[in-house]
């Protein structure tokens, strides 16, 4: 039991005891002040009510506050954000340079104008039949109903208006209420914080990161999942982006984690919308959305959908205007990435897309198996430079098509005119570009180029490394890639090189990630309005399969639209088999990355001379040695097949003359073959 303090009395005093003879049982209560010889008690909740009610002065400030937060919901949801969009179609049509763009911002604008006075006449109405229903109701039953009626009255408003005004962080009457500084500490020591707050504490937090003044917080919106949006104006003269930059310092103030808030300018500079919430929301991994999306993409307008937000909101990356570069160390998620990119845009069958592996293994296999990749090829530099010179042959005439109809770049009805949209995919691109490394001067330059004038043309970069350095990734490189994917990196300097010169100065560091999840990385893609923490989707080949499923709808959906490799004439391919003599279209012959003739490109002729060769290599097996003359090898072929004609398909195949070599049965040096002539001629033409 505790005992009352009067309010002018010490706050602690000596419990008041009085024993007598034959006292009757216990009752329980609190002991008031002493009347004579007799004691009075008061149960618990009623002490617990009258102390929550001392300590809150009698709930006048919570009052008034209730009323003033009521009027100001009011005034916002009057306002609304239609002043925002007219100022907005005002900016727009000030900045309009010809008549039709003027026209259409003009009647924008008046479209605003008018949806914003229908919206203010509705809500005034609406919130005026309410208020003359509420007075007619009090008026008569001030008249009518008594003393009894008016005081309840009088009470419902004093109550409605203290419940209206209590503070987010107010606990049950049954327990002492904290200050402001103490729900603070509370909210810092917390494992899960509330997801909303209060004035005290939200200003105390702002002016904790450097900012004085005064914070006024204009509504409170509560979410699913235990998360809250705050809209509040900061102290006067402090922009947004000021504060945008310290996100990592309110998170602390705030007794979060800056994955936890997201912090957004809400109409004016001096306004911000503090989304909050109380849990990880990166903390567990979620599926792909292309796993159960039946049908084509339309990634060049809509978008892919690679990753989510710390609102949970799936990020769309759209496949035009931007290349695209995404870096992190090993096993920082950086594929996982990638792959929701990639796989998303082999769902488009106006994509053509070009995937440069950067290691031996069968990580992007599938792309070819599935005859989706209409170029793949497994580590070769030689064979990267000459795709890149393809490609830049090819910008010309995309450019020239595009003049044709009067377009400074590739819009959503030009695609198909235009050939489709390409986009190199080059894994591991510090194989390529890293010092030292074969015809890396070449090859860099080729890229620059491409990623600074290619995109209005339809062809764009996907760069994935896990070296992301200045000499891998120089800056004219970096930054003309729009889209920039940073994941788990070892330092600043390497999140700089994929972010930007004073990103980490700004808060994006991929180096401090805390936990480093897989797949987590800062997003930066202003086409799309991302700058911001984003994890990729859950895609998984290795034990589940996936991408070989989504590879099997997406080769489905390209021989629909007649743009399976082998179903269209690719210009690309075209030049690298003219440069090269070999195919690399889905995966080469074997579809496994290694360039070769494919089956439909081989003579009849070629097809005589390959048997002939693997006739030869078996009689050789058959010999038990290395080197045989031509009649030896005909004799074991069989068949029509004789010394001269075995000799002539030899040689046309490209295995080349006899040469001098020992035979066992014969002394002395005889005309001959040797094993390795005739393999490597049997390899080139037929790309085994």
């Amino acid at each position: 039991m505790t005992t009352a303090a009067h309010p002018t009395q010490p706050a602690e005093r000596p419990a008041l005891s009085i024993v007598k003879d034959n006292a009757p049982e216990v009752v329980e209560g609190t002991v008031v002040e002493h009347q004579g010889d007799a004691v009075a008690t008061r149960p618990e909740w009623l002490t617990a009510v009258y102390e929550h009610a001392l300590d809150n002065r009698l709930y006048a400030p919570q009052i008034g506050r209730g009323y003033t937060q009521m009027a100001r919901r009011w005034f916002h949801a009057h306002r609304d954000y239609w002043p925002k969009q007219i100022a907005t179609a005002e900016a727009d049509l000030a900045a309009a340079n010809d008549s039709a763009t003027q026209n259409k911002a003009r009647a924008q604008l008046e479209q605003h104008r008018a949806n914003y006075r229908r919206h203010r006449r509705f809500h005034s109405l609406k919130a005026s039949g309410w208020g003359v229903t509420t007075l007619v109701g009090t008026g008569v039953g001030t008249v009518f109903g008594g003393a009894l009626f008016d005081i309840g009255l009088g009470l419902a408003a004093l109550g409605l208006g203290a419940w209206q005004g209590r503070s987010a962080a107010v606990q049950e009457p049954s327990v002492t209420l904290q200050s402001s500084t103490a729900r603070h500490q509370a909210l810092l020591d917390s494992v899960e914080p509330p997801a909303s707050i209060d004035d005290d504490y939200l200003q105390q937090a702002i002016n904790n990161i450097g900012f004085p003044g005064q914070v006024r917080i204009l509504d409170v919106q509560p979410g699913a999942d235990d998360t809250s949006t705050t809209i509040f104006d900061l102290p006067t003269g402090v922009p947004v982006e000021a504060v945008k930059k310290k996100i990592v310092a309110l998170a602390a103030a705030l007794g979060r984690d800056v994955s936890m808030i997201d912090l957004n300018k809400a109409g004016a500079e001096g306004r911000a919308s503090l989304w909050m919430t109380s849990r990880d929301p990166f903390g567990s991994p979620r599926p792909s959305p292309l796993l159960t999306m039946n049908g084509a993409l339309d990634a060049f307008g809509k978008g892919i959908p690679v990753a989510w937000n710390k609102r949970g909101i799936p990020v769309v990356l759209p496949v035009n205007n931007s290349s695209f570069v995404i870096a992190g160390m090993t096993r920082s998620g950086k594929g996982v990435g990638a792959a929701n990119l990639i796989a998303g845009a082999a769902k488009d069958p106006r994509i053509n897309l070009r995937i440069v592996a950067g290691k031996e293994n069968g990580e992007w296999d599938a792309y070819a198996k599935a005859g989706v990749a209409a170029t793949y090829f497994k580590p070769s530099p030689e064979r990267l430079l000459a795709l890149l010179k393809a490609e830049i042959a090819d910008l010309g005439r995309r450019n020239r098509d595009l003049g044709k109809w009067s377009k400074s770049k590739v819009t959503a009805d030009t695609i198909d005119d235009i050939g489709g949209l390409e986009l190199i995919v080059i894994d591991e691109v510090a194989t390529y570009t890293r010092p030292g490394k074969r015809l890396r001067e070449e090859i860099l330059e080729a890229l620059i180029e491409l990623s600074a004038v290619a995109a209005g043309a339809g062809i764009l970069l996907v760069l994935i490394t896990q070296y992301p350095e200045a000499d891998v990734l120089p800056q004219a490189l970096a930054m003309n890639c729009g889209t920039r994917w940073a994941m788990r990196v070892d330092n600043a300097t390497q999140s700089n090189a994929i972010l930007g010169g004073s990103a980490s100065s700004s808060g994006r560091d991929a180096s401090k990630f805390d936990p480093p999840l897989p797949g987590l990385g800062w997003l930066v893609n202003p086409f799309a309005g991302v700058t911001d923490k984003a994890r990729s989707f859950d895609l998984d080949e290795d034990e589940r399969g996936e991408i070989t499923q989504l590879m099997q709808r997406a080769a489905a959906i390209r021989q629909q639209a007649g743009r399976l490799v082998g179903q269209w004439d690719d210009p690309i391919e075209k030049a690298l088999l003219s440069a090269t003599g070999l195919s690399s279209a889905a995966g080469g012959p074997a579809r496994n990355g290694v360039p070769g003739r494919a089956a439909h490109q081989v003579t009849p002729e070629q097809r005589q001379q390959a048997d002939a060769m693997r006739g030869a290599l078996v009689a050789m097996n058959d010999l038990g040695r290395d080197v045989a003359q031509t009649d030896e090898m005909a004799e074991l072929i069989g068949g029509s097949m004789t010394a001269e004609l075995l000799s002539k398909l030899l040689r046309d195949g490209g295995a080349g003359g006899t040469v001098k070599i020992t035979v066992p049965h014969k002394q002395g040096r005889v005309n001959g073959y040797q094993r390795a002539d005739i393999k490597n001629a049997l390899e080139f033409l037929t790309g085994a």
